[in-house]
């Protein structure tokens, strides 16, 4: 019986290597048909400048403010009970479709140069979605070590909300959810919307959470997104997911219970980290940055959360740097020491800007971390971006075979995440109707770089 058992892991495990392999060779194929004369960020952001830490400090420092427990316990105890990640996941009423589902056009948006092994296509709606955008991704790659939530392999990807408002939409401009993706099936990703919400009222309400939502990480049991217009950061738990029980247009408490404006699920902030120096300016060099993008990095002691500025204004550099997470055992998931506030500990500034993504990691046998950036088209958002590596002594690109050019990475690329126990680098695109979810192994994108 064990060797019949092992029988069939190994064809199992055979028959998704070949399932991997065809669809690799399948996305090859589509990026063949990718004009790739479409020259994007040729200039190089050059090699990554140190920030002195007395400027640093003063610009990126953090005070953290976190929600009472008992108004979270009243909101919880009033919709009842958490739910968590698992309800969530058992509740999926939306289905990723795979590459061979996928429209010529939106496999158009994949990257070049590296190829992409994995590439999922959203629910036809969603798809389509002018007031919806995708913009950042997470995984229980970075949550736990083991890459898993329970049992469960699973994605995170946060969605804003914009465009022109109209009723009965009227005034909901910067509302954030997230796609709980279950994808421990690597053929069939699975996924349900979860609108995020801050509470009020002593937690006897709550109103929906307003975020552009570019930078997203899902660390031990906590989720850090940022905030509106980039000025902060907001904190989640992922074991505080609640279910409403109204299917209304409304936000909040009703005379019936509870609404999420026809969202099932909710997910109320428990704190946020907030700028020391205040409001945050765009694109002025100098001032409190804005934030960006997000994103894990465990190779450091302790792991860390990883930052650029947001786009904007007229700055000729770009700001990266991280914060250390905490090690304390009853602050899982948090930044900050036990007195609430958080200093970067390490800063650069680079001349790459416009930057969608960022990710630092350091690989085996390397004595200093990479440092990854994406970068939209210069030359507009229907056109294929780039991918740059850079530290300090200078910066590489992926280069497109057929013409010697840097626009090989995907189309309106969004944030990075790293999955270490596939080595898999996972992103999306978010151009309407090219709106693609994917992933490219890390050594991949080495290998391409210049």
């Amino acid at each position: 019986m064990k060797q019949r058992g092992r029988h069939r892991r190994r064809r199992r495990g055979q028959a998704l290597r070949a399932t991997l392999a065809g669809t690799a060779l399948a996305l090859t194929a589509a990026a063949t048909l990718i004009s790739t004369s479409q020259a994007t960020g040729g200039n190089s952001p050059g090699g990554l400048t140190e920030l002195r830490a007395g400027s640093a400090s003063q610009q990126l420092g953090l005070h953290e403010n976190l929600t009472s427990r008992e108004s979270l316990d009243t909101l919880s105890g009033n919709m009842g009970g958490n739910v968590g990640v698992e309800g969530v996941l058992d509740d999926t009423d939306h289905a990723l479709r795979n590459t061979a589902d996928c429209s010529a056009r939106e496999r158009s948006a994949l990257p070049v140069e590296p190829t992409a092994t994995r590439a999922y296509c959203w629910d036809r709606a969603d798809a389509r979605s002018g007031q919806w955008q995708p913009r950042s991704v997470t995984t229980s790659g970075d949550a736990d070590v083991t890459g898993q939530w329970g049992t469960r392999r699973v994605i995170l990807a946060g969605w804003t909300r914009h465009g022109a408002e109209t009723a009965p939409a009227a005034g909901r401009e910067g509302f954030a959810k997230v796609a709980f993706v279950d994808a421990t099936d690597p053929e069939a990703l699975r996924y349900r919307w979860v609108l995020l919400v801050a509470p009020r009222s002593g937690g006897k309400d709550f109103t929906a959470v307003r975020s552009g939502l570019g930078g997203m990480v899902w660390y031990q049991d906590k989720l850090i997104v940022t905030a509106a217009h980039g000025a902060g950061l907001l904190v989640f738990d992922l074991h505080r997911v609640l279910r409403t029980g109204v299917a209304g247009a409304a936000v909040g408490r009703t005379g019936d219970g509870y609404s999420a404006a026809g969202y099932r699920y909710v997910m109320p902030a428990i704190g946020s980290y907030d700028p020391d120096g205040g409001s945050c300016t765009r694109g002025r060099d100098g001032a409190v940055p804005c934030f960006g993008s997000l994103s894990l990095d465990r190779t450091t002691t302790p792991a860390s959360l990883v930052a650029t500025e947001a786009a904007g204004g007229r700055a000729e550099r770009t700001r990266v740097w991280r914060y250390p997470f905490s090690t304390a055992a009853y602050r899982t998931g948090l930044l900050a020491d036990a007195q609430g506030h958080v200093d970067a500990v390490e800063a650069y500034s680079t001349k790459g800007t416009g930057v969608s993504g960022v990710l630092s990691h350091r690989s085996a046998g390397t004595r200093e971390a990479r440092w990854y950036v994406g970068r939209p088209s210069d030359n507009g958002g229907g056109l294929h971006g780039s991918l740059w590596r850079q530290n300090g002594d200078g910066a590489q690109a992926a280069i497109c075979t057929a013409d010697q050019s840097h626009a090989c990475w995907g189309v309106g690329p969004g944030a990075l995440s790293y999955w270490p126990q596939t080595g898999e680098l996972w992103t999306l695109t978010d151009a309407a109707a090219r709106r693609v979810l994917y992933a490219v192994p890390l050594s991949s994108v080495d290998k391409s770089l210049e």
